[in-house]
């Protein structure tokens, strides 16, 4: 479908009316939404169990944050590369049609798994896909963001999934309440799976050409600006100390705090608290920039005080505010860095971001991983000094006005 064609019709299109562009770009970013939200009901279902699953097969808490952690680095660490990719070719929808059939298609087969480190092939898989498909997707709502916010735009989008990484996590509570298994949970994540792809190709079939909601400027420059490397500097102290939820349920399992069907209500918790603050997030970042970041990052560091304690009240109040910092990394996070690059370099800068958030998030989570086996209290403290480091980090490029 023409973009121009559907705004008004040929030559005349310049004049359309901002209400139909808004429409327009609006209806994008649901649909892309509601792709997140059968996505994020897949694979954090999955996710939700992937700890305790490990730990069934015989993995030790470090090689479960070593699983989470590698995997994470790769679904970070790739975008480099596909968001170059993006950038040269400017095959957006290939790349996230890709991206999405790998992400997904991966998850049911878990469900055919018996070893912990087929299990492990399949989780990196996973994260491959997602980061194959993560700088063009972003690319492509960012476009449309400049029509209804940025804040707004990522905030809707994160709620979206976040509502459906809590019906996932939800959904395999009831399996196991019915008196399923970790096989029959995975293969039920491939409905969505499913949904998911059905819908992405909908989308794609509407809006051919989404870059062009977004043209370039003239005299735009061609590069990153300091700014953005000192944003990402600043990200990346954030992702370091910021433990995966995989090692959450380790600790409630090992430690026998709760029955196995609460760890993926736990999660739910969080990807509840996750959507309310990803849309609050986005509009309060409209308004007033991100600086709201600020609001975030100091309460979200304190949230392993809580998680990684012997009540389950206090783990609940944990992955409340574990879901608050993830709001704010999904969404505003991410808005920030489309501020910062210039069109024809937006997958690119996605994807240098997210790497140096990866390597962070992988070197940390190994880390924090491997102190949990020596002691719990270290690695409390380590992680929430990691994430505060981040605070002057933030404030420096708050300050810093240059390009």
């Amino acid at each position: 479908m023409n973009i121009r064609k559907w705004l008004g019709g040929g030559r005349d299109s310049d004049s359309v009316s901002e209400r139909q562009s808004l429409r327009y770009a609006t209806v994008f970013i649901l649909l892309l939404g509601v792709v997140s939200l059968f996505a994020d009901m897949s694979y954090e279902g999955a996710k939700s169990i992937s700890g305790s699953y490990l730990k069934t097969l015989g993995a030790t808490a470090a090689t479960v944050a070593l699983v989470s952690g590698f995997g994470e680095f790769i679904g970070y660490g790739w975008r480099v590369v596909s968001g170059h990719i993006t950038d040269r070719t400017g095959r957006y929808w290939t790349i996230v049609l890709v991206g999405y059939a790998m992400n997904l298609l991966a998850i049911p087969l878990l469900a055919f798994t018996g070893d912990w480190y087929m299990v492990a092939i399949l989780i990196v898989m996973e994260r491959m896909g997602k980061a194959i498909r993560a700088p063009a997707r972003d690319s492509m709502l960012s476009h449309a963001a400049t029509k209804t916010g940025r804040g707004w735009a990522f905030g809707v989008q994160e709620a979206l999934s976040s509502v459906g990484a809590m019906i996932g996590p939800v959904s395999i509570f009831l399996v196991f309440l019915a008196g399923g298994d970790y096989s029959m949970a995975f293969l039920l994540m491939g409905i969505p799976a499913l949904l998911t792809l059905v819908v992405l190709y909908y989308t794609y079939r509407k809006y051919p050409r989404p870059q062009l909601m977004e043209p370039s400027k003239p005299m735009e420059k061609a590069v990153l600006p300091r700014r953005f490397w000192l944003y990402a500097l600043a990200a990346a102290f954030m992702a370091a100390g910021y433990i995966d939820y995989p090692l959450v349920a380790y600790h409630v399992q090992n430690h026998a705090l709760g029955d196995e069907m609460i760890i993926p209500l736990l999660y739910a918790l969080a990807m509840g608290a996750d959507a309310i603050s990803a849309m609050v997030l986005g509009r309060l970042f409209d308004r007033g920039g991100p600086k709201v970041l600020l609001l975030v990052i100091i309460p979200a560091a304190f949230f392993p005080v809580m998680a990684f304690s012997d009540s389950m009240i206090l783990i609940a109040a944990g992955m409340g505010l574990f879901g608050l910092g993830m709001g704010a990394q999904e969404s505003i996070m991410r808005a920030v860095v489309a501020d910062l690059a210039p069109v024809g370099r937006r997958a690119t800068a996605y994807g240098y971001y997210n790497t140096v958030f990866g390597m962070f998030w992988f070197v940390g989570s190994l880390a924090l991983g491997m102190l949990y086996d020596i002691s719990i209290p270290a690695m409390i403290i380590i992680s929430v000094g990691l994430q505060m480091v981040s605070v002057p980090l933030f404030l420096m490029f708050l300050r810093d006005k240059t390009a």
